[in-house]
């Protein structure tokens, strides 16, 4: 009678303690009195019931997002995976295609993240890739950095150069590789593409960060997990010197089997970095924290719609994209513009 009395005690007191325990916050955030030296950010991504199209959500923390102009389009032009980043002149530009058998990547350029108007269109000769003999006319999720020391933009992207077979579809997402070009403008390009990596496996969604005196290629290893080969399909970052390379074969995974197009900002006060990364197709996103690029990293708790559970929240279906840190007075006009729309929880 004793030992069930004691049991059920202990079982109510743990079910409290679940309840009503608290965790801890995630680190970066800014406390009382101290100002954020990043102010705001913006996530441009498209959504699972309309892929490919650009939307936007809004946060000031970097954890807890929200919808604009009412979960519609922001620009109706756009199409591709998009991938935002800030040039030397302060404007904004924008990469994308119309899908991966396009033999264009159109380049969007704006000033205020509202209008965004055509710069140029590059059309890269597949045909003639240094090292990479038979590359197939595909074109996957351009990207783009703008490098202050050479003073030079890089976009990097992923082409296969295998078919898939019957039984084997996969054959043709492993034999993706990333290739980039340069350029001065995004107008001019310097020479034919070329391969990033001299590995022998497939990566997908490569953009270059470079923190301190290192560069930093965060990729997704596009082999499919197996015993043999644990780190497929899941995020990674290799190191390099320079921004051409050679990159280090990457670290160990940061994310978990199964996902892909990451994006990383750093924290509102600047010294915690926050990794997302989507379960795909559409099922959620994942979020890894660290203090710097080289790890440890940790998977934090959200996305589950749960307010006492989540550290972080985005609205529900959205998909591949970009995160940038933007202005207070840019934020400001994008609400004024789309309007925002509070996300639910449960």
């Amino acid at each position: 009678m004793l030992n069930k009395v004691v049991l059920n005690f202990m079982f109510l007191v743990l079910f409290t303690v679940y309840c009503f325990s608290q965790q801890p916050d995630l680190p970066g955030q800014v406390v009382a009195g101290e100002q954020a030296t990043n102010q705001a950010y913006l996530f441009a991504h498209m959504t699972h019931q309309d892929y490919g199209r650009l939307y936007y959500s809004v946060s000031t923390d970097g954890l807890h997002w929200q919808t604009l102009n009412n979960g519609k389009r922001v620009f109706d032009a756009y199409q591709g995976h998009p991938d935002i980043v800030k040039g030397p002149d302060n404007a904004y530009y924008m990469a994308g295609n119309t899908s991966d058998a396009d033999p264009d990547i159109t380049i969007w350029k704006t000033t205020d993240l509202i209008t965004w108007k055509k710069h140029s269109t590059y059309t890269p000769n597949l045909k003639q890739v240094e090292g990479y003999p038979n590359p197939l006319q595909r074109i996957g999720a351009p990207k783009l950095y703008f490098d202050e020391p050479s003073g030079k933009f890089i976009m990097t992207w992923h082409t296969p150069h295998k078919e898939g077979i019957p039984g084997d579809g996969e054959r043709y997402w492993a034999s993706q590789r990333t290739l980039y070009v340069l350029s001065k403008d995004l107008k001019t390009f310097e020479g034919n593409p070329k391969m990033l990596f001299d590995w022998d496996f497939g990566t997908i969604d490569v953009f270059i960060r470079k923190i301190d005196n290192s560069y930093y290629a965060i990729l997704k290893d596009e082999t499919y997990p197996t015993l043999y080969w644990p780190t497929g399909k899941t995020v990674r970052i290799a190191r390099a010197k320079s921004l051409l390379g050679p990159y280090s074969l990457p670290e160990e995974p940061i994310s978990p089997n199964f996902r892909e197009a990451p994006t990383l900002i750093p924290s509102p006060n600047d010294k915690i970095w926050y990794l997302y990364y989507e379960q795909y197709p559409g099922v959620s996103y994942g979020l890894s924290v660290a203090d710097n690029l080289n790890g440890p990293w940790f998977q934090a708790s959200g996305y589950t719609f749960y307010s006492d559970w989540d550290k972080y929240n985005l609205p529900e279906h959205v998909r591949h994209g970009c995160m940038i840190t933007i202005s207070t007075k840019e934020y400001d006009n994008l609400i004024q513009e789309f309007g925002i729309t509070t996300t639910n929880e449960k």
